[in-house]
């Protein structure tokens, strides 16, 4: 899953982990997170503004890093 990142304060939100404190159990995605969400921590800025920060590679790595591991052992 992919996380997304506010450029001001640096808040995280983590498809996997959600936001629940606002209403956002674990595992809404980005698309179903309505176009004016502010930062839940420093409400400076909204949706459009959040970086993506792409995990789905480094998930997909560390497989193929444990795969080869248990290949070779």
């Amino acid at each position: 899953m992919t996380c997304y990142q506010c450029p001001d304060c640096g808040y995280l939100y983590d498809e996997q982990v959600g936001c629940e404190h606002e209403g956002y159990v674990p595992g809404t995605t980005w698309q179903a997170i309505p176009e004016d969400f502010p930062c839940p921590q420093c409400f400076v800025r909204e949706k459009p503004d959040f970086i993506v920060q792409n995990t789905a590679e480094s998930d997909k790595s560390n497989k193929n890093d444990n795969a080869t591991t248990r290949n070779t052992v």
